[in-house]
């Protein structure tokens, strides 16, 4: 392997000093990007679609949990797929290794699930095994179809005003690796971060950056107790 030259501390911090200007320019990209998605043209959901819970059969809506933001990864785990029946596909299994901890995403009005083709008993079997506490349903109709996920892994984001639903972006491809932090999937959605530097249309949600965030355990609203 050949590798790069060893230079002195000074000349190292020189080039790295030279990388964080790309850097940056690219930390500035990325927030335009987001803020495009935040411009996005909402399309409304008509159809129902039924979905099995560990509780039972459920809508789209409910996977909301009350919240005004849908996160739905389009996770891999059925007959047919690698690793059945004992985990979901590698690179699906991945991605929920990645996801960090949902009280910090659920702060945000925002909820985040799996959705498979695999029966309830099954996802709360491989759940168990890998330590994965996010919720997971099982497809039972054209969900994943309809929404570009029936042949490849994909994360969809919706948003809800009352009873009616809207898909406000998809990500698939590459674009998944990117996703598990909370700053990443609040990127994708139609309200962003919510935090006062961002651009984003008159009149959306917003708060001083830092302010809202907290310990996972001691968030209000049912992660756990009210800050002090």
């Amino acid at each position: 392997m050949k590798t790069p030259p060893v230079v002195s501390p000074r000349e190292w911090e020189a080039a790295r000093r030279q990388l964080l200007v790309e850097e940056r320019q690219l930390t500035h990209a990325r927030d335009a990007l987001a803020a495009k998605r935040r411009r996005m043209p909402w399309l409304a959901v008509e159809k129902e679609y039924e979905f099995d819970g560990p509780q039972g059969k459920v809508g789209l809506l409910d996977l909301f949990e009350g919240r005004r933001q849908l996160i739905v990864y389009r996770a891999f785990f059925e007959p047919g797929v690698t690793g059945w029946p004992d985990h979901a596909c590698v690179g699906c299994s991945m991605v929920g290794d990645h996801v960090g901890h949902l009280a910090h995403l659920n702060a945000r009005d925002t909820t985040l699930v799996f959705a498979s083709r695999a029966p309830q008993a099954d996802i709360q079997r491989v759940k168990a095994r890998m330590g994965w506490t996010m919720p997971w349903y099982t497809i039972t109709d054209e969900f994943d179809t309809d929404f570009d996920v029936n042949e490849w892994h994909g994360t969809n984001a919706f948003i809800r005003d009352g009873d009616k639903v809207f898909r406000t972006y998809f990500i698939n491809a590459r674009g998944d690796e990117a996703l598990g932090s909370t700053w990443s999937y609040l990127d994708m959605t139609a309200l962003g971060r919510q935090e006062t530097w961002e651009d984003s249309p008159q009149g959306y949600p917003q708060t001083p950056p830092y302010a809202w965030w907290h310990w996972h355990d001691e968030y209000d609203g049912g992660a756990g107790p009210a800050p002090k």
